[in-house]
């Protein structure tokens, strides 16, 4: 910002006292020679503008005037003060328009590049800038998320409205961590396309709440501005990322969903919104989506998926190249339905889900909509098993999978074995981890699992040149139990089990999906 630049304390901004007496060009004058000669004064102690005033009482003896001088002196010296501090910021206002080096259409659009704290902290600079960032422009890409619940919905609504139709993005929420980034738990982290993945901590035995689920002063309808304007206030919203609004509720967010047609990403991390209902709203009103970024706030227990929803999910919304449904309980066949289905898939997540067993990897990496993938994250779900594990990395071997770039295996209970997901496997001996580090050196391997005393096994690694930015403290380790595992696999990997019961599912699995009863026993 130009050094030359005034700015002024916002508590001070009261407009100029109007007066009577100035109304009358005599009584103007009057109090133009009266300031002029108490102001010619080079210097005024304040002892002796005290001893004047307490003369000036003296010739009083009654009470009642001596208060009426009082007060009125400070009457005057008030008006005096405003009259000085508004000609103060009339001089300042003029100076700034003379000395700001950009005209106000490029100050605009500078302004429409701050992010939204520091726009308000410019507006609130002079009246120069204050005139600039009101235009709506500057409002277009809205970040409201907070570490502690501050903005509520008056600050919303106000921003919203001075965005009108220009709003294009908009942030809304706590985030929790002077480091963390939305969608962010715990320590490992990477980033790819804005989506933030962090899970290493997460156990499936705490039965405690997440982080970041204190009471927020923002109510189910905080996103109702969105409809404002005959619904032309959303119409343009291209991003919308929501954190940690308990009291938002599934037919609020139905609602603004309905309101923003041309929504490309949306997140959503900590509301007590339903799974199912919320992709049956996606479905319907956000065709043009390509991200969906959705963290559930009650860690393996929304069991709402149906295959009706990921089939109108995977028709409605065909653009979608990044999807990260999280913390959920999801059935590989309803997984499988919607990797297949989404022929421009190139981001996967379903991190710290329930269910999955990964054979809805089987035979995808050679049909549409799997062969596509560059990110696949199995962080820690529970039924993980490490037969499919292995199968899946021979499959990467044959030639599957060819544009896979960063694989995410890692479980901190340790995959679940093929006979019963209760033994858990703290080892990689029956997968071909070495050859596949050979065969694909450009792939970034995460594989890390629990020793028997609590320490970590070493995990594996490849360098590889990525705009994704990922830890590169892993190391390469050696297996020689390929073998094995293709002596002992009970059916080919490339031989397509999607035929029949959903794509081939164990009939345990469709037990469980007909009887929420008997998922229940699952969770530990």
């Amino acid at each position: 910002m130009n050094p030359l630049l005034h700015s002024s304390s916002p508590s001070s901004k009261r407009p100029c006292p109007s007066s009577s007496s100035l109304e009358n060009p005599n009584n103007s004058s009057r109090v133009e020679n009266v300031l002029r000669s108490f102001l010619s004064l080079s210097e005024l102690p304040s002892l002796s503008l005290h001893h004047s005033f307490d003369n000036l009482l003296l010739h009083h003896d009654d009470d009642d005037d001596a208060n009426a001088i009082i007060n009125r002196a400070i009457t005057m010296g008030t008006m005096l003060l405003h009259a000085a501090e508004y000609s103060s910021r009339k001089r300042a206002s003029n100076h700034n328009s003379l000395s700001w080096p950009l005209p106000p259409d490029l100050t605009i659009k500078v302004f429409s590049m701050l992010d939204t704290q520091s726009l308000c902290y410019a507006s609130a600079t002079c009246s120069l800038f204050n005139k600039c960032a009101k235009d709506p422009m500057c409002y277009a890409n809205l970040d409201l998320t907070t570490l502690v619940p501050k903005v509520n919905n008056a600050v919303v609504a106000t921003m919203i409205q001075r965005a009108g139709k220009a709003l294009r993005s908009l942030k809304l929420g706590v985030v929790h961590g002077a480091s963390a980034l939305p969608g962010s738990c715990q320590p490992f982290v990477y980033c790819m396309r804005n989506a933030v993945v962090d899970v290493s901590n997460f156990s499936w035995n705490d039965k405690r709440s997440r982080q970041g689920r204190e009471s927020s002063i923002l109510t189910r309808c905080c996103l109702s501005p969105l409809s404002g304007d005959g619904g032309a206030t959303g119409a343009l919203l291209r991003k919308l990322h929501l954190y940690n609004i308990e009291r938002m509720d599934n037919a609020s967010l139905g609602v603004a969903l309905s309101a923003c047609p041309s929504l490309l990403d949306l997140e959503i991390v900590g509301l007590h919104v339903e799974l199912r209902t919320t992709l049956i709203s996606v479905s319907s009103c956000c065709h043009l989506i390509e991200r969906l970024f959705f963290e559930s706030s009650k860690t393996g227990r929304d069991d709402s998926l149906k295959m009706q929803t990921c089939s109108e999910l995977v028709h409605s919304c065909p653009n979608i190249t990044s999807l990260s449904l999280r913390g959920f309980k999801l059935h590989d066949f309803k997984v499988r339905t919607l990797v297949k289905g989404f022929q421009k898939l190139k981001y996967v997540d379903f991190s710290t889900s329930y269910s999955i067993t990964g054979s809805f990897l089987r035979n995808l990496g050679s049909s549409n909509g799997g062969n596509l993938l560059e990110v696949l994250i199995l962080r820690d779900c529970m039924h993980l098993k490490e037969i499919e594990v292995a199968r899946f990395l021979t499959a990467i071997i044959a030639g599957d999978f060819k544009l896979l770039v960063h694989l995410d295996i890692s479980n901190r209970e340790g995959l679940a074995s093929e006979a019963d997901w209760y033994n858990r496997c703290f080892n990689c001996s029956v997968m071909p981890v070495q050859q596949v580090l050979e065969a694909r050196p450009n792939l970034h391997l995460v594989a890390e699992y629990p020793l028997a005393d609590g320490s970590y096994m070493e995990a594996f690694d490849t360098d590889m040149n990525s705009d994704i930015s990922l830890p590169s403290q892993l190391s390469s380790h050696t297996s020689d139990g390929s073998s094995i595992f293709l002596s002992t696999s009970e059916s080919s990997y490339s031989s397509d089990h999607g035929s029949g019961n959903e794509d081939g599912e164990d009939a345990s699995y469709l037990i469980f999906e007909q009887s929420s009863d008997e998922v229940e026993f699952l969770a530990p």
